[in-house]
């Protein structure tokens, strides 16, 4: 899938990693569209991009593979690596938690601290650093946004874990936050020529699509929260305040039913 190249996009806002223009990069994703944007944006500045998912039994993680391997089949680029999935088990200290049994979910108007996976972040960054050293990549993405509230996504946090993996594993690891200042209504619009009706972010997916609810908008930003879900039934697409995002010729049937 040939996108057209904005060249603005070598010189990455929200982070002081802004100029790295690294050789090979691993990208922590998951099946939404600020991952599925900055995995792309990733493979016009690298040589080398490598999908990694982190698999830790979380109820949405079936259907968000399905849609994530969509995803990364239809943008098609030569750079961009197999989808790597990693297994990191969280059921021993995560119990009786919603993400994992699937009951007592977070509603709509819930707020931020309902949704916060404890040591998310450190969690991820830990298996992808490891993975990374052993395959001697030195730069790690991630597709953290403007108005993140939780503190596993600041950037003192991302450059104390990049100091200490490195040290730990002898091998230097630069973390990189490029939406750090920006928000998901810059973020989608920065992937508008992207397929972006194949990415997906539910904490609570019926039948392998989103179940039509959102969760409220950390700190007030006027963006999805941390489900950011719409309606996805009949089509396959996003909406962002009651508008459709993409590109009308993209809002078809959703392939799950192809």
């Amino acid at each position: 899938m040939k996108m057209p190249v904005d060249s603005t996009r070598n010189s990455e806002p929200g982070t002081r990693n802004s100029s790295v223009r690294p050789r090979e990069v691993l990208v922590l994703v998951s099946g939404g569209v600020d991952s599925g944007v900055l995995i792309w944006e990733m493979s016009e500045r690298a040589e080398r991009v490598h999908p990694f998912y982190v698999r830790s039994g979380f109820v949405w993680e079936k259907t968000e593979l399905i849609w994530l391997r969509r995803y990364l089949r239809k943008i098609g680029s030569p750079s961009i690596a197999p989808l790597k999935v990693i297994d990191l088990p969280l059921k021993d200290v995560y119990p009786r938690h919603w993400s994992l049994t699937g009951k007592g979910i977070p509603s709509h108007d819930s707020e931020d601290a309902a949704v916060y996976l404890p040591g998310r972040n450190l969690i991820l960054l830990s298996k992808a650093a490891v993975h990374a050293a052993l395959n001697k990549v030195g730069t790690i993405a991630l597709g953290v946004l403007k108005g993140n509230p939780f503190p596993d996504s600041t950037r003192r946090f991302f450059d104390g874990m990049a100091g200490a993996l490195g040290e730990g594993l002898n091998h230097p690891l630069t973390v990189l936050t490029p939406y750090a200042e920006l928000s998901k209504r810059e973020v989608m619009e920065r992937g508008k020529e992207l397929p972006l009706h194949l990415t997906f972010s539910c904490i609570s997916p019926k039948r392998n699509l989103h179940c039509g609810r959102a969760t409220s908008a950390p700190s007030g930003s006027g963006d999805f929260g941390p489900s950011e879900c719409r309606i996805r039934r009949a089509t396959a697409v996003h909406w962002y305040d009651g508008e459709l995002v993409g590109s009308p010729n993209r809002l078809t049937r959703s392939p799950l039913f192809e």
